[in-house]
C-alpha cells in the first residue's frame, strides 16, 4: 500500500517491541466512564449541598426566591459542565494520559501515532462527546464496530484509546504496519 506525505498506515493495535498494545474496546470503555460518573456524582453532590446550604437565608425572599433558585441551578449546571470538562480533558491530557476510571481500568488516550494529547486536543475530544451522545448514542456505539475502536468523538480528534497501564508500551514503529 503506498502511502502519501504525513498517513501511515494503522491496524488494530500498536506494537513495542514484540508485543502487541490492543484497543480499548467498547465495555472496557463503558466501565472506565462508570468509574469516572460515580467520583463525578460525588464531587457533584458535595458541590450541590455546599450551595444548597449557602441559597437556604434566600429561602424567604417570597417571590423573587423562584427566579434567584433558576439562577441559582442555571450556574451549578454551567459549574458542572465546567468542572466535568476540566477533569476529562485535563486528565486525558495529563502524563497519565487517562482519567481515574480509565486508569482503573488500564486505558490510556493517544493521538494517531500513540502520544499523549494535547489540552485543546483533549478539550475538542469532550465536546465530541456530547455530539456522540446527541445522535442516540450512536457516535459511543461506534466503539464497537470500527477497526481501531473509536467512537465519533475518538474520529473528530484523532484520537485512539489502548488497553495497556503504561502509556510508554504504546508506541509506534512504522514497520509493522507496512
Amino acid at each position: 500500500m503506498a502511502t502519501g506525505a504525513g498517513f501511515m498506515p494503522r491496524g488494530p493495535s500498536l506494537k513495542r517491541g514484540s508485543m502487541m498494545v490492543p484497543n480499548g474496546g467498547f465495555w472496557w470503555r463503558v466501565l472506565a466512564y462508570i468509574i469516572d460518573a460515580i467520583i463525578l456524582s460525588i464531587v457533584g453532590s458535595i458541590l450541590g449541598r455546599i450551595v444548597g446550604f449557602s441559597m437556604m437565608p434566600m429561602s424567604g425572599m417570597g417571590a423573587n426566591a423562584n427566579l434567584f433558585a433558576s439562577g441559582a441551578m442555571f450556574g451549578v449546571f454551567g459549574l458542572s459542565v465546567v468542572l466535568n470538562w476540566i477533569y476529562f480533558a485535563g486528565m486525558e491530557s495529563s502524563k497519565f494520559q487517562g482519567t481515574v476510571g480509565k486508569l482503573a481500568i488500564g486505558l490510556v488516550v493517544t493521538d494517531m501515532h500513540g502520544d499523549r494529547i494535547s489540552f485543546m486536543r483533549a478539550t475538542g475530544r469532550y465536546f465530541a462527546k456530547i455530539l456522540s451522545g446527541i445522535i442516540l448514542s450512536i457516535g459511543f456505539i461506534m466503539v464497537a464496530f470500527t477497526q481501531r475502536k473509536q467512537g465519533l468523538h475518538d474520529l473528530i480528534a484523532s484520537t485512539l484509546v489502548y488497553k495497556t497501564r503504561d502509556p510508554g508500551a504504546v508506541i509506534s514503529e512504522e514497520s509493522v504496519f507496512a
